[in-house]
C-alpha cells in the first residue's frame, strides 16, 4: 500500500472555519500544481502523471474564544485517504498536543485553550501523514501557520504618564504646551482596533488637543498666572477611530502656568514716616520700605533710587538683594537746629523688563518718605576746626600759644569749659584757660628735644560735663639759634715726616642742632691761640667744610710727634654762635709711596691689631684645648684605676687573641706582649736569670740581648694575687650551685694518648720532679718562638723553687 501511495501527491484541504464573532468564513483548499511538488518516481513522470503537493494557506483562529467546546481551527486531508483509517495524521511544533489537538483519523484541528493575540500572534506547526501500520511518512512533513485573529479587546493606555507641562502666561492661542501619546495593544493591521483619536474631557475651556497627534495647545490668550497658576486637563484616547463601540482610556495632564514680568512694582503706601535723632552717625539705616510685585522669581527683582535732589543729598537708598527692600541710610550729618523734617521721594522699578509687555504701563512706582529729626543735647563744637599752632622755642613760661573756641550747638547755647587731656600731655608742657580756651606754655620749650607736640583739648558744657567733645591740636615749636656749631667728630689726622707744603691732611665738617629756615652756613678759621702756627693752614671751602694743609717742608717726630690745631667755627645766626674744636695731628713715618708705617714708634694702622672679638675667640680656643688635655688625663687615670678596682670584672675581657702565626723564626715583632703586661708591671728577664743554664754542647746565648721582650714570670714580693684567687673561688662556687648553666672555664682531661706511640708524653701536668730534665732554657736557641716558650717554663720553675 505504501508503494502505491508514493505515486500520489498530498492534497491539503482547508475546510471552512466558522468565526462566529465576526461572521466570516476562511476556506482552505487543496490545489494541484506541478510546481509545488517534486516527482518521486521517474516512471510515474514518464507515464504522464504529475505529483500532487501541499498548498498551504494560513489557518485563522479568533482570540478570546469563550465557548465551552474546543474551537474548530481547520482540517488537513490527503486525496489518498479512502476513509478506511489507514492514514494517521499528526502535527508538531508550537502548541501541538497542548493548545492544538488533531484527530488522527479525520485530520480535524481544534484549539483547546483561550488565545490572546496580544501575547502571541501566530503559531508555527508541521503536519505529517503516516501509514498507520508501518508508521512511515507517506509524504514529507510540511509547515503551516495558525494565526490568532485580533478582536478589539484592548483599550488605549497612556504609558508615559504622569504628564506635567508648562506654558507661559499671556501666551497666544494655539501655543503648544506638550504632547501626549496612547498605545493600543490590538493589531494595527487588522481593522480599526488600534486606531486612536484624542479628545479633551476636562479643561476644554482653556486647552485643546489634536485628535491625531495628541498635541495640547492653548485655547485662550488670557492665561494669568496671578489668577490661576495650575490647570488639571483630562485627555481621553479612543480606539476604533472614535466610532461607537470603541474602547477608551484617559489621563490627567498637569499644566503649570509660568510667570512673565507683566506686573509692575507697587508701594502699599504712598507715604512713610520715620524719625531719627540728630546725632545718628553717617551710614546708619533709619528705615526700610518695600514695593510689592505679583510676579515671582527674577521678575520681582527691583532697584530703588532717590528721585528728589534734597533727599539725594542727605540720604542714600540701597536694595537688599535677599528681601528686595529699600534701605534708607543717612548720607550726611543731621542737624535739628538747621532742619527738622526731610522729605525723600523713593522710586522702585523692575530690574528686568519684558519688552513684550511695555504697553501694559510703566513698570515703576514712587512713594514719599518723611524723616523727622529729633533734638538731643549735643556736646560743644569747635570753631574753626584748625588744629595747628606755632610757638617760638624761646617763649617764656606762660606765653600764649593760641586760643581754641567751642560753642554749644543746642538752642540753649550753654557756656563751655575747656581742659587738656593730660594723657596726651603727661609732662604738663601746656596749660589752657578753662573759660577762654587760651593755651599757654607751662614749661620751657626746646625744639631740639621735641619739635612737635600733639595734645587733645576737651570742651564740655559748664553744667553737664558728660557732654564732651574732643579736638586734636598740633603745636609746632619754631627754631631759634641757641646751639653753637660743633665739629662732626673728634678729628685725628696724620702727617708724614717728609710731607711737602700744601699737602691736604684732613677735611672737616660741623653739625648744628638748630634748623634755620634759610639753611646752615658755617665759617671756619683758626682760633686766636693758633695765630702763631706756622705748621698748618686752614682753608674755608665755602660749602660748610674746611680743609687743613701743611704749611712747611718736613716734620720730625723725634722733636714733636703731636700737633693740636684749634679751629673756630661760627654759624650764620642770628645771633651768630661759635665754638672751638681741636684737630689732633700726629707725625708718622711713611714709606716711599706715602703709606703710613708707624706713629710714635707704634704701628699707626690699628686695623692690624686684634679686635676684642678676636681676642675673645682666641681665649675660648685656648680654654677648649686645656679642657681637652684635662679630659684625656682624667680618662687615662680612670682607665688605670678601673683595671685594679673592679673585683667582679670578667677576666675574659682581658684575653688577647692572636690568630696569625707571624713571619717565621726571625720575626721578633710578631706578638705584642705589652697588652699582657698592662695589668701588672712585670720586669724583663735579665741576663743570667731564669733558672737552669745551658746544657753542654749548646752555645751560650746572651739572654739580655735576645730575650729582652720576654716577661719574667717570677712572682714579685710586692704583688698580691689574692684578688684573683677570691674571684676564681666565687666563680667556681657559682658554677657548682647553678647546674643548668655551663661554667665559663672547662677543664678537659685527655688520659688516653693512644697505643704504640714512639714518643713519650711531653705533658708536665702530672710531673712532680724538679730535676734538671725540667729545665727548658736550652729551647731559647731554637728561635724566637721557642725562646718565648723557654722563658715561660723558666718563670714557672722559678715560682716552684721559691715555694719550696
Amino acid at each position: 500500500m505504501a508503494k502505491g501511495v508514493q505515486g500520489y501527491s498530498w492534497t491539503m484541504l482547508l475546510l471552512f472555519c466558522a468565526i462566529q464573532e465576526l461572521g466570516a468564513w476562511a476556506m482552505h483548499t487543496a490545489v494541484e500544481g506541478p510546481s509545488l511538488g517534486q516527482p518521486r518516481d521517474p516512471a510515474l513522470l514518464a507515464g504522464g502523471r504529475v505529483k500532487r503537493g501541499w498548498v498551504w494557506n494560513q489557518f485563522f483562529v479568533v482570540e478570546e474564544y469563550t465557548g465551552t467546546e474546543p474551537l474548530y481551527v481547520g482540517k488537513i486531508h490527503s486525496d489518498s485517504d479512502e476513509g478506511d483509517g489507514s492514514i494517521k495524521y499528526t502535527i508538531s511544533g508550537e502548541g501541538a498536543g497542548t493548545i492544538f489537538l488533531i484527530d488522527e483519523i479525520t485530520g480535524d484541528i481544534h484549539a483547546t485553550e483561550r488565545l490572546d493575540r496580544e501575547q502571541k500572534t501566530f503559531y508555527t506547526l508541521r503536519a505529517q501523514a503516516r501509514d498507520r501500520q508501518t508508521d512511515q511518512l507517506l509524504e514529507p512533513e510540511s509547515e503551516f501557520i495558525i494565526k490568532v485573529q485580533d478582536i478589539n479587546d484592548s483599550e488605549p493606555r497612556f504609558l508615559e504618564g504622569p504628564y506635567i507641562g508648562s506654558v507661559a502666561e499671556l501666551s497666544p492661542i494655539g501655543t503648544s504646551v506638550m504632547q501626549v501619546m496612547a498605545s493600543d495593544a490590538d493589531d494595527p493591521t487588522y481593522g480599526s482596533s488600534a486606531r486612536v483619536v484624542y479628545s479633551v474631557l476636562e479643561g476644554e475651556q482653556h486647552f485643546t488637543v489634536d485628535s491625531k497627534t495628541g498635541v495640547i495647545r492653548t485655547a485662550v490668550a488670557d492665561l494669568d498666572r496671578e489668577t490661576q497658576d495650575r490647570y488639571e486637563v483630562v485627555i481621553r484616547a479612543t480606539d476604533m477611530a472614535g466610532q461607537l463601540g470603541g474602547l477608551s482610556g484617559s489621563t490627567t495632564v498637569t499644566i503649570i502656568v509660568t510667570d512673565v514680568n507683566d506686573n509692575p512694582p507697587r508701594f502699599p503706601q504712598k507715604m512713610y514716616q520715620f524719625s531719627v535723632v540728630e546725632t545718628v552717625p553717617v551710614g546708619t539705616a533709619i528705615g526700610k520700605v518695600k514695593a510689592e510685585d505679583s510676579d515671582v522669581g527674577e521678575n520681582t527683582d527691583m532697584t530703588y533710587q532717590v528721585k528728589d535732589e534734597e533727599g539725594m543729598e542727605m540720604f542714600k537708598v540701597t536694595t537688599d538683594s535677599n528681601t528686595q527692600e529699600a534701605v534708607i541710610t543717612v548720607q550726611k550729618p543731621l542737624d535739628y537746629e538747621s532742619k527738622k523734617v526731610h522729605t525723600v521721594v523713593v522710586e522702585a522699578l523692575n530690574k528686568f523688563v519684558d519688552p513684550r509687555f511695555v504697553d501694559l504701563g510703566t513698570f515703576r512706582d514712587q512713594t514719599i518718605v518723611r524723616v523727622s529729626v529729633l533734638d538731643v543735647d549735643e556736646p560743644p563744637e569747635f570753631h574753626p576746626p584748625s588744629n595747628l599752632m606755632e610757638v617760638q622755642e624761646d617763649a617764656h613760661v606762660g606765653s600764649v600759644v593760641g586760643v581754641v573756641t567751642a560753642l554749644d550747638p543746642d538752642t540753649a547755647n550753654r557756656p563751655v569749659r575747656y581742659a587738656i587731656d593730660r594723657s596726651t600731655d603727661t609732662e604738663r608742657i601746656f596749660d589752657i584757660d578753662a573759660n577762654t580756651g587760651a593755651i599757654v606754655t607751662g614749661k620751657v620749650l626746646d625744639r631740639e628735644t621735641a619739635g612737635w607736640h600733639n595734645i587733645t583739648v576737651l570742651a564740655m558744657e559748664a553744667d553737664n560735663h558728660s557732654q564732651v567733645s574732643r579736638a586734636s591740636l598740633r603745636i609746632r615749636i619754631l627754631d631759634v639759634n641757641d646751639n653753637p656749631p660743633e665739629l662732626a667728630t673728634p678729628y685725628e689726622a696724620a702727617v708724614c715726616e717728609d710731607a711737602k707744603p700744601g699737602q691736604l691732611i684732613q677735611t672737616i665738617s660741623v653739625v648744628d642742632r638748630d634748623e634755620p629756615q634759610s639753611g646752615h652756613r658755617f665759617y671756619f678759621t683758626l682760633a686766636p691761640e693758633a695765630t702763631n702756627n706756622h705748621h698748618f693752614s686752614l682753608l674755608d671751602i665755602k660749602d660748610n667744610t674746611a680743609a687743613v694743609h701743611t704749611q712747611r717742608m718736613g716734620f720730625n717726630r723725634q722733636e714733636q710727634d703731636v700737633f693740636l690745631l684749634p679751629i673756630l667755627v661760627v654759624d650764620s645766626g642770628p645771633p651768630a654762635l661759635s665754638s672751638t674744636g681741636t684737630l689732633t695731628i700726629r707725625v708718622c713715618g711713611c714709606d716711599s709711596n706715602g703709606a703710613i708705617q708707624s706713629c710714635n714708634s707704634t704701628a699707626y694702622v690699628m686695623s692690624a691689631t686684634l679686635s676684642p672679638g678676636a681676642l675673645i675667640a682666641l681665649l675660648v680656643c685656648i680654654l677648649i684645648l686645656v679642657v681637652l688635655v684635662l679630659l684625656i688625663l682624667t680618662l687615662k687615670r680612670h682607665h688605670k684605676s678601673h683595671l685594679t678596682a673592679e673585683d667582679d670584672e670578667d677576666m675574659r675581657d682581658n684575653v688577647i687573641k692572636y690568630n696569625d702565626e707571624g713571619g717565621g723564626e726571625q720575626d721578633t715583632e710578631a706578638y705584642d706582649m705589652s697588652a699582657l703586661r698592662s695589668l701588672y708591671d712585670f720586669s724583663e728577664i735579665k741576663s743570667g736569670d731564669g733558672g737552669g743554664g745551658p746544657e753542654e754542647g749548646v752555645p751560650n746565648v746572651n739572654p739580655a740581648s735576645e730575650l729582652h721582650a720576654l716577661p719574667q714570670w717570677v712572682q714579685s714580693p710586692d704583688l698580691d694575687f689574692s684578688v684573683f684567687r677570691d674571684y676564681i673561688s666565687r666563680k667556681v662556687e657559682q658554677a657548682d650551685e647553678d647546674l643548668s648553666v655551663p661554667p665559663y672555664d672547662s677543664f678537659q682531661t685527655y688520659a688516653f694518648e693512644g697505643s704504640d706511640s714512639p714518643l713519650p708524653s711531653l705533658s708536665s701536668i702530672n710531673t712532680q720532679s724538679s730535676s734538671s730534665e725540667q729545665d727548658f732554657s736550652y729551647l731559647g736557641v731554637w728561635g724566637p718562638r721557642f725562646r718565648q716558650l723557654a722563658a715561660l717554663y723558666a718563670g714557672r720553675r722559678g715560682e716552684e723553687d721559691s715555694e719550696e
